[in-house]
């Protein structure tokens, strides 16, 4: 038996899927408070794929956020999407920055559906998927958060 390593203990980037509208929650509920420029979003038509390159506040730290709140860069990508439609953003505008609320899935003609992901400002962005198929994969190292500050909301 050997001594563990500091390096054994060093966290790992995320890197996860999502098939189902459960998984799907747990990508919401990590990506809730990311901010992005409108540039940063992109619909490639041609292989059915919207993603997103967010900076993504790290709510997995638990407590420790608190202390020194950091962000990581993440993308986050959906597959099989058919049509894409906004809502309230300017985009092309390097100069704006979108935060993203929430991302939520209705189904309409199984396993086909919306997923809408809901900024804040009024925005939004709806995807129609032939079924959920989404990754969020962190793509840098984590950093301080610019702001020093967790997001907070009222309740």
């Amino acid at each position: 038996m050997t001594d563990a390593r500091f390096e054994d203990g060093r966290e790992a980037p995320l890197n996860l899927g999502a098939l189902d509208a459960e998984d799907l929650e747990i990508l919401a509920s990590l990506t809730q408070d990311a901010v992005f420029p409108a540039t940063q979003m992109t619909w490639d038509r041609a292989n059915a794929r919207f993603a997103l390159l967010l900076n993504r506040f790290r709510w997995e730290e638990g407590p420790a956020r608190t202390a020194a709140p950091e962000r990581v860069q993440s993308i986050l990508a959906f597959d099989t999407v058919r049509a894409v439609a906004t809502n309230g953003i300017t985009r092309g505008d390097a100069d704006t920055v979108l935060s993203l609320l929430s991302v939520d899935y209705t189904e309409t003609d199984a396993p086909s559906g919306y997923i809408l992901l809901t900024l804040a400002g009024d925005g939004a962005i709806r995807l129609t998927v032939e079924t959920i198929e989404a990754t969020l994969k962190d793509v840098t190292k984590p950093y301080v958060a610019p702001s020093g500050q967790t997001p907070q909301h009222p309740d």
